[in-house]
This record gives structure tokens, sequence and C-alpha cells, in this order.
């Protein structure tokens, strides 16, 4: 059975989409949208209760956390993507895959208040400004290699947070290193070809209100 996909533009979907073009799986790809009730209906919440995206459906089995995914994904089907027990570079795996979601939380403060809140005067500049702050210091720990020692699924988590960061920030030299090298991959390359049309990101850069 083909692995379906159920797929946003720019989401974190991207970070499936890349996996899978990483192991070189058959796939079909289902593009959806944010901005219809497509996310909201019946039989997409059966797949994903909170209405988002990604959905990945695999034989038998059905996920809904790109992070669960990844891993999924690299224990069945991609060993060389994955740090195994035991194996060195193990801690630092985990550490990348979830640091991800460090950087994750700041890009979701920040895409809310400079994307989803369309009426300015529902914006803290404040919190842009501090969120944007918080961002640029955490990608401090990143780059300019590879987290594990060696490409793994922790650094698709993480290539996508930091390529999404530099919507909103300058990169510091080691994660902009460290992105280049995301990018320069084969596997990113077709999956930013096969990602569509932007959909939430409609300018390249979100710069923090001015104090």
């Amino acid at each position: 059975m083909v692995i379906r996909l159920w797929h946003v533009a720019q989401s974190r979907s991207f970070r499936v989409l890349w996996a899978l073009e990483e192991i070189g799986a058959e796939y079909e790809l289902i593009r959806c949208s944010f901005f219809d009730r497509s996310l909201r209906a019946p039989e997409h919440l059966a797949r994903s209760p909170a209405g988002r995206v990604p959905a990945l459906e695999d034989e038998a089995t059905v996920l809904c956390e790109s992070g669960a995914i990844l891993m999924w994904l690299s224990e069945t089907r991609a060993p060389h993507l994955r740090v195994a027990e035991g194996l060195e570079g193990r801690a630092a795996f985990f550490q990348g895959l979830h640091y991800a979601e460090t950087l994750g939380a700041h890009l979701a403060n920040l895409t809310q208040h400079h994307v989803v809140l369309r009426d300015p005067a529902m914006r803290s500049p404040t919190v842009m400004r501090l969120e944007a702050r918080r961002l640029e210091n955490a990608l401090g720990a990143v780059g300019p290699g590879w987290v594990a020692g060696a490409f793994t699924v922790a650094d698709i988590g993480l290539g996508y947070a930091v390529w999404l960061a530099q919507r909103f920030v300058t990169l510091p030299e080691p994660a902009a290193v460290y992105l280049a090298a995301c990018e320069a991959r084969p596997a990113f390359q077709r999956a930013l070809a096969q990602d569509g049309p932007p959909e939430i990101y409609l300018r390249d850069f979100y710069p923090p209100p001015e104090e």
C-alpha cells in the first residue's frame, strides 16, 4: 500500500514530505488548505483530531504528529536516518529532534502575530520583538554540522525549523551554514518542488516592529 500524506504548503507537513523524499518511498500527496473547511471535515478529523497537517497513512497505521511520523518512518523504512539504541550519538539525536520543537514554539508565536492576526490592533509588538530575540538566541545552538554526526530525521525536524526561522530573523553563521547543507540535499530540493504554491508566508521576511 502506498503511503498517503495530507499536506499544506509551507507547514510542518513539509518535514514529512522531505523525509519521504530522503527515503525514496512511494507516496500519494494529498494537498489541503488552511483556508477552506477540508481540515475540519469529519474524515480528516478522524485522522487528525486537531484538524491539522500532517496526517500520514501507512497501511493500517495513521499518525498526525510530524515528530512521531519522522521517528516512525526512520524505524520502519529508513534505519540509516536514525541513531539506534546503544550507538554513539543517540543522545544528540534525541536532543536535536526535540530541540526542533523549542524553535517551533517561537516560530508558532511569530507566525500567529505576523500572519494569522491580520488586524494590526490584535498584535502585540512587545511579543513580536521578544519572540524574535528568543528565536535568534535559540538558533545559536544550531549548526554547523549534523546534530548526531551524520544526517538523520533529527536534521529534518531541525532543518525545517531553521528554514522557516530565516523569515523572521537573521540566522547566526553556524545556523546559516547548517541550513545551506540542508538545502543542498537533493531530497530537500525535490520536496520543495512538491511543496506547492505558498499559502502561509507570502513575504520573504517579517521583521519585528521597531521600538
